[in-house]
């Protein structure tokens, strides 16, 4: 097992970066949140181009039969540029949710025809997979709401958990919801006698943990470019007719935030290369703090600039509290940690 990156990962890093450095530059972004948040066409180039939609599809169904780790290099880039495409949503949670069953969907979705979203509340976790649902099925038909679901926006097709069932539903109700997050939605689901299509067993806890591992790869890419932007800027603006990245303090707290992005770095590519409850709580537990400082210091440092709408340092901040509480809490993930390798806790 090694956590280094590999030629070919290293190459798909430089063909998404080069496409979302040219495609989605955070002016971009902020100008995309007032109106349409999911860029849709960026979505289609990223799908059609390099092959994103079905890095986890394997090759007989349309899909490049990639690992986790490819994944995960995507997952950073996209959270180095807040991106607002459904590739976590789609490719991610949908994907592997459909993944065992083997549906002809995979195809579909492998080839960027189509999108996908699991109809599940974003801040459910492996520990409490159906939180914020309440749906039942009747002859083939679903009645009931999901709230706080992720990508549905832009969904062609809802996957829905019901019992340990995975449905396919084409037509719900999608009310779009007040988000911290502003390039990534979420909204209530309701169905009403929706016509649903059972596509196979589904392993909702396991999805979840999946999923909550590569997050932390997302959480690594937004921890990255807050460090990196502040650096730079820390590096130009003057005081006292000298850099600030200067002064003793300023050096101090940027050196402490290098050495914690370095040690997500080391959870996240763990997560990918050892796919076990433990790594990902590890991953997780590490991961959503370290985004969150990063943006928090980021924004400090930036002074003044940092506070204005026009600077893009709260779509990282936006970005990393959401997280946060996606997918299970840093706390949800600690009691989970502790309970998979015998820590005894308070009496």
């Amino acid at each position: 097992m090694t956590l280094l990156y590999s030629e070919v990962e290293e190459e798909l890093r430089a063909a998404v970066r080069g496409l979302l450095a040219d495609r989605c530059p955070p002016g971009a972004v902020l100008k995309r949140v007032e109106s349409d948040p999911c860029d849709l066409d960026l979505w289609k180039t990223l799908a059609s181009e390099i092959g994103v939609a079905g890095l986890l599809i394997p090759e007989e169904y349309g899909g490049a039969g990639a690992s986790a780790s490819e994944v995960a290099v995507v997952l950073e880039e996209l959270g180095r540029a807040v991106a607002p495409v459904p590739f976590f949503t789609s490719s991610v949670l949908a994907t592997q949710a459909l993944l065992p069953t083997g549906d002809a969907l995979l195809g579909e979705l492998a080839e960027g025809r189509k999108t996908a979203a699991l109809a599940v509340s974003f801040a459910a976790s492996a520990y409490r997979p159906l939180r914020g649902a309440s749906v039942g099925i009747e002859e083939g038909r679903l009645t009931g709401s999901v709230t706080g679901v992720a990508g549905a926006d832009v969904a062609d097709v809802l996957l829905v958990p019901v019992d340990g069932e995975l449905y396919a539903v084409e037509e719900a109700g999608v009310e779009l919801v007040p988000s911290l997050d502003l390039t990534r939605p979420v909204a209530t689901v309701t169905f009403e006698r929706a016509q649903a299509r059972r596509v196979g067993a589904c392993d909702l806890a396991g999805v979840l943990r999946s999923g909550a591992a590569l997050l932390a790869s997302e959480q690594l890419g937004v921890a990255e470019w807050c460090l990196e932007a502040t650096l730079a800027y820390v590096k130009e603006r003057h005081q006292f007719a000298r850099p600030v990245g200067s002064f003793q303090a300023i050096k101090h707290r940027l050196a402490d935030l290098w050495l914690e992005v370095v040690r997500a770095r080391a959870a996240a590519r763990n997560a990918v290369a050892d796919p076990s409850p433990v790594s990902a709580a590890v991953a997780q537990s590490w991961n959503a703090g370290v985004a969150v400082h990063a943006a928090e210091e980021a924004l400090q440092l930036h002074g003044g600039i940092g506070m204005t709408w026009e600077h893009p340092v709260h779509l990282y901040l936006k970005r990393a509290k959401a997280t946060e509480i996606a997918l299970g809490t840093p706390g949800d993930h600690r009691a989970a940690l502790a309970s998979l390798v015998d820590v005894p806790g308070p009496e």
